[in-house]
């Protein structure tokens, strides 16, 4: 059975910083394209990172919204994915998905996916 739990979400003010963790069981993380969504109300999914499969140097996107603020690693012994958050904004407001699949870094849908955690952003 495939599982990846989210924790590390909360409340927190602008500028503040957030990690999520993703603890992954069924699958092996550096087998698989990992990735984290977020989705708020009203507003479209969006991919805010990915990373590449393997067990060396990974390789990871970011779309402008969130480049330069949040870094994805994982932690392949631990079979864990990571989101570190920096000088959070408004805008980050969401509930985060960690999730895993194999089609690459474009895509907008996975195979696996975790139940969320919420990180909330005060101004």
């Amino acid at each position: 059975q495939v599982q990846l739990v989210e924790s590390g979400g909360g409340s927190v003010q602008a500028g503040g910083s957030l990690s999520l963790s993703c603890a992954a069981s069924g699958i092996i993380v550096s087998q698989y394209y990992m990735y984290w969504f977020r989705q708020a109300p009203g507003k479209e999914r969006e991919r805010v990172a990915c990373i590449w499969p393997g067990t060396g140097r990974p390789s990871t996107y970011y779309p402008s919204s969130v480049k330069g603020r949040f870094t994805a690693s994982r932690d392949n012994g631990k079979n864990t994915l990571f989101l570190q958050m920096d000088d959070l904004n408004s805008e980050d407001t969401a509930m985060y998905f960690c999730a895993a699949g194999g089609g690459g870094c474009s895509t907008r849908d996975a195979d696996y996916w975790g139940q969320g955690t919420q990180v909330t952003v005060s101004s």
